[in-house]
């Protein structure tokens, strides 16, 4: 934050003049000398001057996982910057970002976006959709800031495509969002029936690491870094489909886009001004996750983020992490039309229009 140099500087020669007049003045002759204080009794303490400079606070939500890891060096900049204000030495005005670091954007993001104890929040594509809809135009795609991030992991050498899956359970994360929507939609490409042809069990990202690097599962589909995490730690695991392959080669149009940075269209409009600094810094703090994998996965770490820094490290390669904003957003469009295929409750019933597009 910067302070402003010119209120503080007024500040000062008035106390400085208000002292050294308090200093010169003497009792006219005839008038009692002003009391003092008694000997041991300390002096009335004056307030000193205020040292931090003035910040915005900005209420950002972010995902533990992939859709949080380009934000790790923002984060840091960040503190940085609020640690010189309060020192004294930041110039400007300094975006404050308070953090809400959840793991089910359902239950810990979505609900303080609504009532807007979020101003900005990094969320799963076809929820930002979803939530455009349902709040009748409340919230604005920013930026996109994953592309797809999903891998079939098998212990065992059977499986080398969708069609590999048929007759097997695979053990999956992501009901009810952007994988399990993807899922269904490449298996029925590759002429499978989910829940006849492959039987599909849902659950948590943490129990599934937990059961593929145990080996007491065989087959099950994970985002990375979850994915790079099992690999990791089994191994016999091996990446035996990278559904970005897979979304490649069923011909779907448009680019599989997972994870995307949205805003509450009411403090949009409310900070216009603040917007495109923020953006620049997102931009600028992904491109050093891709061009420092080792420092930034240090920080993902230091944020919680990801659990381990050796994992970050090792998901950054595959997580796919990008920067889309302004007109080129539009280009997502193509890939809720697939999502609206499969199941139109997946974006919220409609394919959002161009409103939901923040360009400046």
């Amino acid at each position: 934050m910067k302070r402003n140099k010119t209120a503080a500087l007024l500040l000062s020669l008035a106390l400085t003049f208000g002292l050294l007049g308090g200093c010169a003045s003497t009792a006219a002759p005839g008038t009692a000398a002003p009391e003092t204080a008694p000997p041991g009794t300390a002096a009335p303490e004056t307030a000193a001057p205020e040292t931090a400079a003035p910040y915005v606070t900005v209420n950002l939500g972010l995902l533990k996982g992939p859709t949080g890891m380009g934000a790790a060096k923002l984060l840091a900049d960040n503190d940085v910057d609020f640690a010189q204000a309060e020192a004294g030495t930041y110039e400007g005005t300094l975006l404050r970002y308070e953090v809400t670091l959840g793991a089910d954007p359902a239950n810990d993001i979505v609900p303080k976006l609504i009532n807007g104890e979020l101003d900005l929040a990094a969320v799963p594509t076809n929820l930002a959709a979803s939530l455009y809809n349902k709040t009748q135009g409340g919230v604005k795609l920013l930026a996109l800031n994953t592309l797809g991030v999903l891998h079939i992991l098998e212990n065992g050498e059977s499986v080398h495509s969708m069609a590999d899956l048929a007759g097997k359970t695979l053990y999956a994360t992501g009901q009810g969002a952007n994988p399990e929507y993807v899922l269904h939609y490449l298996l029925e490409q590759n002429g499978l029936t989910p829940g006849r042809d492959v039987t599909i069990e849902w659950k948590t990202s943490d129990e599934l690491t937990t059961l593929m690097a145990s080996g007491e599962i065989e087959l099950c589909m994970l985002p990375v870094p979850a994915a790079t995490s099992v690999m990791l730690q089994n191994a016999d695991v091996r990446d035996a489909v990278d559904l970005n392959d897979a979304w490649a080669g069923s011909g779907a149009r448009g680019t599989f886009t997972m994870g995307c940075l949205v805003g509450r269209t009411e403090w949009l409009e409310e900070n216009s001004e603040l917007v495109s600094g923020i953006l620049a810094d997102y931009k600028a703090s992904i491109a050093y996750a891709n061009a420092e994998p080792e420092q930034a996965a240090a920080l993902m770490e230091q944020y919680e983020i990801v659990p381990k820094a050796a994992v970050a490290k090792a998901a950054i390669p595959q997580a796919n992490l990008v920067y889309v904003d302004g007109e080129d957003l539009m280009e997502v469009s193509s890939y809720y039309e697939v999502l609206f295929a499969a199941d139109p409750t997946s974006i919220g019933g409609a394919i959002p229009d161009d409103a939901f597009y923040y360009v400046p």
